[in-house]
């Protein structure tokens, strides 16, 4: 009864800020970058790539956008944002608009070599040179003999059920479809609040725990938590959240016991397949860095081009590495996570979040992520690794 009183009151205080953000809501729905972004036709291109002896930069195929992008900005910028009398509200809803008008002209030149490549910095932003240390400290370790748990012998079928036993500990529903269609093994889409899994894709056990602890244990609570709260912004996403959201994601991977030496040369080959992007090197160059130079398995090593070239040249790979540092170093300082759990948030949004609690306009969260109650993580080469990345 409380609670329903306390609605009402913000609801009639907020008013034009809530029909604002709803339609705001309506129009992001329309979007979703990387479903846009995965390639139709991956299996074609790798094994054309691999019988031309890695000499032909493949050619990747795009789903068509089923909105007018010229259309959706001008609706974007038409929004009336001058409705908004708190100047930190208006500012926030402002730069979120600025950031999915963004992500608009990302999806309309998926593509077009540099008019996508340009506009994807825009979101996602370069490596830097500490970024670039960091990945070549991290492959400086020897590889770490592979056991029974590391060798894919699970198909979908069998990770859905997994994940399916494994989200019983949370309070949410899990809705899994198969594609074929996606970049990943597995991945959120917040929009269709789904989990979607490649339909012919094989998985470890350690995989199928370390993804469970990313997707399930971090996406799918942030999406969840976001629905939760007044303002659909944020099951929607704040600007530039990518970076908090996978380095919490990937956190939750370390706690849960599920972070290994070659999970994370993953993500520093990431880092430099951004590095080598941003240089102007193709694919086949990259892919001769990281294959041919660092030996990584050349399927392995495929996937990590395609994600960093696909589209016309896409950094948001690069932003994994530097959001666990930035994580693992706030759990250092022992202090909580669960202000960035609330939704698709930002370490830069904290001050605005505890603004936005003490007006009321963000609840206390309803879901966590339970790795985060307890560290798991046995091996003392991964904390070691963690705590000197600069």
């Amino acid at each position: 009864m409380i609670a329903e009183v306390r609605a009402g009151e913000l609801a009639r205080e907020y008013g034009e800020l809530f029909e604002l953000d709803a339609k705001l809501d309506r129009l992001i729905r329309k979007i979703e970058l990387l479903t846009h972004l995965n390639p139709r036709n991956i299996e074609k291109e790798k094994n054309s790539f691999f019988a031309s002896k890695y000499s032909q930069e493949p050619d990747f195929k795009y789903p068509r956008p089923k909105f007018d992008p010229f259309l959706l900005q001008r609706q974007f910028f038409a929004l009336p944002l001058e409705r908004i009398s708190d100047e930190r509200i208006r500012k926030l809803y402002q730069e979120t608009i600025y950031y999915y008008a963004n992500i608009v002209q990302c999806i309309e030149t998926i593509g077009t070599g540099k008019n996508f490549y340009f506009n994807s910095l825009r979101v996602y932003g370069t490596p830097t040179e500490k970024d670039v240390r960091n990945a070549r400290y991290i492959l400086h370790f020897a590889d770490v003999p592979t056991g029974p748990d590391q060798e894919r012998r699970y198909t979908a079928l069998e990770a859905r059920s997994y994940f399916e036993e494994f989200v019983k500990a949370y309070d949410f529903p899990l809705n899994i479809k198969f594609s074929t269609s996606i970049a990943a093994v597995a991945m959120v889409s917040n929009i269709q609040r789904s989990l979607l899994i490649k339909k012919n894709a094989k998985f470890s056990k350690d995989q199928l725990l370390t993804l469970a602890n990313h997707e399930i244990g971090v996406h799918l609570v942030t999406t969840y938590n976001g629905l939760q709260q007044p303002l659909k912004i944020f099951s929607n996403g704040l600007p530039k959240n990518v970076e908090t959201q996978e380095g919490l994601a990937v956190f939750s991977e370390y706690m849960g016991g599920a972070l290994s030496l070659k999970r994370l040369k993953e993500l520093a080959y990431r880092v430099l397949a951004s590095d080598s992007l941003i240089k102007g090197y193709s694919f086949t160059d990259t892919f001769d860095l990281i294959h041919g130079q660092y030996k990584l398995d050349r399927d392995e090593a495929f996937t990590i081009c395609m994600r960093a070239h696909r589209g016309g040249g896409f950094t948001k790979d690069r932003l994994y590495l530097s959001g666990l540092r930035k994580i693992y170093k706030r759990y250092q300082r022992g202090e909580s996570m669960e202000v960035l759990l609330c939704g698709k948030v930002a370490l830069e949004n904290e001050g605005m979040i505890e603004y936005l609690m003490s007006l009321g306009l963000v609840r206390p969260l309803v879901h966590k992520s339970h790795s985060f109650d307890q560290n798991l993580n046995t091996d003392k080469a991964m904390g070691f690794i963690l705590d000197n990345l600069k």
